[in-house]
């Protein structure tokens, strides 16, 4: 429906979707065609507006998200097109938001947890950011600071099932 309306706004709706949706997604195939579709989405939205940073942003974590099986150069291709956006607007959160989640993807974790502190600073509820954050900390072996961040995160949480995943973690961690 959105390809047919063709506005910029039911594009990008669709595409962000299909990017949030591909982001919990396992099974290859599925992950490729959603990665594929939301690219395709991502790329005509932003033929109607060409500046607009946020689906620059979007694209870019498509090819980062949509890698298959993690491939590392699919992965940095899209880091950089965020990257480009990073470095016109440093306070770009969403951009800031999908580095940061993109160097745990790519195991630049000194990086994502860099830029997931500006991001949690700037959003304090945003569960998952607060959930990469501690799994950044935690890949560092900075178990204090990763045991904080899942405090932090298990505050936010109303699902009983996922709190009480969050407390066993962090005393697997103490």
């Amino acid at each position: 429906a959105a390809k047919l309306e063709n506005s910029e706004k039911s594009l990008t709706f669709a595409a962000q979707l299909l990017l949030d949706n591909l982001r919990g997604v396992e099974q290859p195939e599925i992950k490729s065609w959603l990665a594929g579709e939301s690219k395709k989405l991502f790329e005509k939205a932003l033929e109607l507006d060409p500046g607009n940073d946020s689906l620059k942003v979007g694209l870019g974590s498509t090819y980062i998200f949509g890698a298959p099986a993690g491939d590392p150069q699919v992965v940095m291709k899209g880091i950089q097109q965020v990257l480009e956006v990073s470095r016109r607007d440093s306070s770009n959160i969403y951009a800031q938001k999908m580095l940061g989640i993109g160097g745990i993807v790519s195991g630049q974790y000194d990086k994502a947890v860099e830029r997931l502190e500006k991001v949690a600073r700037s959003t304090p509820h945003d569960l998952e950011v607060l959930l990469m954050l501690a799994e950044g900390y935690e890949r560092l072996g900075k178990k204090d600071k990763a045991t904080d961040w899942y405090k932090h995160a298990a505050e936010h949480v109303e699902n009983p099932a996922l709190k009480t995943e969050l407390n066993k973690r962090i005393q697997q961690l103490r």
